[in-house]
């Protein structure tokens, strides 16, 4: 049986829309709660504020409190609290800088974001500087790599791309932005064929701590180009990227989806198919609770499921003959496994594309044996009363675990899996969700590996950003944060402190 994976997308969107509501209007009881930002008097926005001087400097715009365009400071996590002193809606790079020195010359901090995922808290002393507006996507078919602003979505690059048969490597979710994405890492739909994401990068141009612009390659500030492939914002603002783009013009993949009642069979299936699953194909499995809306098939609404989400660049029949033991490990409730155009990447995962409060936690695997997915499931499974939506296991290994080409600052290569746990921190199960999801992390923890990925679950506490390197990554991020950005401007949200 096939559907279409974008009415589940939909549906989850459409639902949690209805938890923004309820979390913008929590009380401290109920979880997080978003403050809505109080206006600026009048008096305070005279010709003596300090921010005028900024604002005369721009070509984009400044936004305080109050002003329209400080609504871009609304990270796509709703239940994260943000209320920065303005917002910089930077028109190019070089307001990027001005912004950047500017904040050097008054003692101020600068933070980053375009389509505000991977948000953290933010205090009120900080000037956000949004780069949306930085969106130049130019594709070279013929040397088959891109130029891409900092602004760009990848959903933006796929469409460009996709015509010529070339794949940008995306993430799970194409509605997410390029630059943040590639700073951490970026593990993919197709991560075990053609590696991380960041491993495409040829060339950034980033604004430094320091206020100066520099285009970064393997020959030009190479320590640069080690640290930003996987630093994430440590050592600068990237304003714009050039990636090679691999040559897929198609895939076999989406997902199967199971009862419930089967978790057990189809976990430990998967745990024994993935040790020998060939790189072409990359796969996760997640128990989901999707919720009893129209939108959502009926198989699948209201009730404890499990998606097996595969993507095999082999051919077809190649690929159709390595899913045969997850196909036969428990009757299949839906069946939306095929064929796809490259540019329907997305469905995979059909994560959901609507701004949403969650909270994440999160950890990587060495291994997972068959006790390590009972102990799993005794917290996510049936008859749990788990309260996320989403418990996520990644296959690793193959092209991802490869050393690249230039040495980077992403340092969890011979990780065996990712684990996310993903819930809605809203009325009835605010107060259950962040300690439950600590509990699942705590379960798994005699296989972890101890360390984190960027890109999974943001975080500005400096133990767990930590974590996020080896020792020696770690080291050298620290040198050249304090060699590149030596009044601390940069020093805010989840980047590594000198």
């Amino acid at each position: 049986m096939n559907t279409d994976l974008n009415a589940l997308r939909t549906a989850v969107g459409s639902t949690l829309r209805g938890a923004v509501r309820t979390v913008r209007g929590a009380t401290a009881a109920d979880g997080p709660a978003v403050p809505a930002p109080a206006p600026v008097p009048a008096a305070e926005r005279s010709g003596g504020d300090l921010l005028d001087e900024l604002a005369a400097e721009l070509t984009g715009e400044l936004a305080r409190p109050g002003d329209p365009g400080y609504a871009a400071a609304t990270p796509w996590n709703v239940a994260v609290p943000r209320a920065p002193r303005a917002v910089v809606l930077a028109a190019d790079d070089r307001d990027v800088a001005r912004t950047v020195r500017f904040a050097a010359r008054h003692g101020l901090q600068v933070a980053v974001h375009a389509t505000g995922h991977g948000a953290v808290p933010l205090p009120d002393d900080v000037l956000l500087l949004h780069t949306g507006r930085l969106d130049e996507c130019t594709v070279h078919p013929a040397g088959r790599w891109a130029r891409v602003g900092a602004g760009v979505r990848w959903g933006t690059v796929i469409e460009a791309a996709a015509p010529h048969g070339l794949a940008p490597l995306a993430g799970s979710a194409p509605h997410v932005g390029v630059v943040g994405y590639l700073t951490g890492g970026g593990v993919g739909p197709l991560v075990r064929s053609h590696g991380l994401s960041s491993d495409t990068v040829r060339a950034f141009e980033v604004v430094t701590g320091d206020g100066e612009l520099r285009r970064v390659t393997p020959d030009e500030h190479p320590d640069l180009f080690f640290g930003l492939r996987g630093g994430k914002a440590t050592l600068g603002i990237v304003t714009a990227v050039e990636i090679d783009l691999p040559e897929v013009a198609s895939f076999t993949g989406g997902a199967l989806f199971f009862d419930g009642a089967d978790a057990a069979a189809v976990l430990h299936a998967w745990a024994d198919w993935g040790r020998t699953l060939p790189e072409h194909a990359s796969t996760s499995v997640a128990l989901q609770q999707l919720p009893p809306l129209p939108q959502v098939p009926p198989p699948l609404a209201g009730r404890l499921t499990v998606a097996v989400r595969y993507a095999s660049v082999a051919d077809p029949a190649v690929a159709e003959a390595a899913l045969a033991p997850m196909r036969a490990a428990a009757p299949v409730l839906i069946d939306a496994v095929g064929e796809l155009p490259y540019a329907e990447i997305g469905r995979v995962h059909s994560d959901p594309v609507d701004p949403m409060p969650v909270h994440e936690d999160a950890a990587l695997l060495r291994e997972l044996p068959a006790e390590a997915v009972d102990r799993l499931l005794a917290l996510a499974g049936p008859g749990s009363g788990s309260p996320q939506i989403i418990v996520e296991l990644r296959l690793l290994g193959g092209a991802y675990a490869r050393p690249p080409a230039h040495r980077d600052a992403f340092s969890h290569r011979s990780a065996a899996y990712t684990l996310a746990v993903i819930g809605v921190p809203a009325p009835p199960v605010a107060e259950q969700v962040a300690a439950h999801a600590g509990q699942v992390v705590a379960a798994l923890e005699p296989w972890s590996t101890g360390g984190l990925m960027p890109n999974f679950a943001a975080t500005a506490d400096p133990a767990l950003v930590d974590r996020r390197y080896d020792p020696d990554t770690l080291h050298w991020l620290r040198e050249l944060a304090g060699q590149y950005d030596p009044a601390g401007v940069l020093r805010v949200g989840q980047v590594v402190r000198p």
